[in-house]
């Protein structure tokens, strides 16, 4: 079975401190947390100010909600992610950004 894709999009201009190292930090909290059912898989800059966090698991729908649930229960780096980040989803491995559709906020 393929996995499937989560894409964190952390814009610098919302957050508090916008510290690279979350772009370590943050992965492997979530694989802690998850038992290693939602992996780290890399990092890219979407833009100038967007860095987007990508994340493998088999079940994306699933593994956004234990996510979410996970930055609007702890900082990041002295951030409060649950105010400034975007999740996107995709059923597709590997997925761009703009094959994904947003789950957090809700739209």
């Amino acid at each position: 079975m393929s996995k499937q894709t989560i894409i964190i999009k952390l814009d610098a201009r919302k957050m508090e401190n916008p510290d690279l190292d979350i772009r370590y930090k943050l992965p492997d909290r979530i694989e802690e947390v998850t038992k290693k059912r939602i992996m780290d898989n890399g990092y890219d800059y979407l833009s100038d100010t967007v860095l987007g966090i990508w994340l493998e698991t088999d079940i994306a729908e699933e593994g956004a909600k234990e996510v979410i649930e996970l930055i609007k229960k702890e900082k990041f780096l002295k951030n409060d992610l649950s105010q400034t980040a975007e999740i996107v989803i995709s059923e597709k491995e590997n997925a761009e950004a703009k094959e994904c559709r947003q789950v957090y906020p809700e739209i």
